[in-house]
């Protein structure tokens, strides 16, 4: 069975992301879609250092988080009732804690699949502290995530920009990109991106992706080299140009101070493009 994890929390992004998650589910053979919701507990307004405070706003607190878990369970329930005898299975779970803990922890116990999530991106201060809580599945997730923004159809996905250097020589991930073309049986564009302080020339651009191509027994494909200032901007731009309906890419998921350091393409990606994306890691 194919197991599909769902983190959800009612958001708009998050409806986007179950939908196509069931209209992907309607479409295959034994998929088994898991919705996870997580209630992060309130911190309390605390005592000062000499034991002073207000104990009102704390059982106001208490309370509305009570009436808050006792409408998320219903509403789990209903969102349940509505998904049974349907071509698919389909679970709920009701988790409490950091979001982006008890999804990794979700996806260590569970193993799915694959994750979908939705996601506005971040900008700003937000993004230069901590990012996105997909920004940080994508970096650690041992399984494919697809992030969504906006309302996607999967059986509308067609045109696939496939974004790499293509100097990895790895079956992996020839085998990921060839079963991602199958499932939506989309036309593929093979796209590097030459940059100002990474230029090479288009024959040996050219010449690498055609190894690759030619490696791993690819159809339906086009090959494009794309000018830009930067990596990610060049693969939103070049997505844009074409109409894609998705951007794929590899990423080594590195963490902590490499992390900070070099950071990702990747995560820059899915964080600033309007379009799905859909990452992997390689090994």
């Amino acid at each position: 069975m194919t197991k599909v994890l769902v983190p959800f929390d009612f958001s708009e992004q998050a409806q986007h992301a179950l939908a196509f998650t069931v209209r992907l589910a309607e479409k295959l053979d034994n998929i088994q879609v898991e919705v996870l919701h997580i209630l992060e507990i309130p911190t309390s307004p605390g005592f000062g250092s000499m034991g002073t405070g207000e104990l009102m706003p704390e059982i106001e607190n208490q309370i509305f988080f009570i009436e808050l878990t006792e409408r998320r369970k219903k509403q789990l329930k209903e969102l349940e009732e509505s998904h049974q005898n349907k071509r698919y299975a389909f679970k709920t779970k009701l988790t409490m804690g950091n979001a982006f803990q008890k999804i990794s922890e979700s996806i260590n116990q569970e193993d799915p699949d694959l994750v979908v999530m939705g996601s506005k991106g971040s900008s700003g201060m937000e993004e230069v502290l901590v990012g996105s809580n997909t920004e940080k599945v994508v970096r650690s997730a041992k399984c494919p995530v697809v992030t969504i923004k906006g309302y996607t159809d999967p059986n509308a996905i067609k045109k696939i920009v496939f974004a790499s250097d293509f100097k990895e020589d790895s079956d992996e991930v020839g085998a990921r990109v060839k079963r991602l073309q199958h499932l939506f049986d989309a036309e593929l564009y093979f796209v590097l991106v030459n940059t100002p302080g990474n230029f090479e020339s288009s024959r040996e651009s050219i010449m690498r992706i055609k190894l690759f191509n030619t490696k791993y027994g690819f159809e339906n494909v086009k090959a494009e080299i794309y000018n830009s200032l930067s990596e990610e901007a060049g693969i939103i731009e070049f997505a844009e140009d074409i109409k894609a309906d998705m951007i794929a890419m590899a990423t080594h998921g590195r963490t902590g101070f490499l992390h900070l350091i070099t950071g990702s393409i990747a995560e820059d990606v899915v964080n600033h493009a309007k379009r799905p994306v859909w990452t992997f890691h390689t090994k």
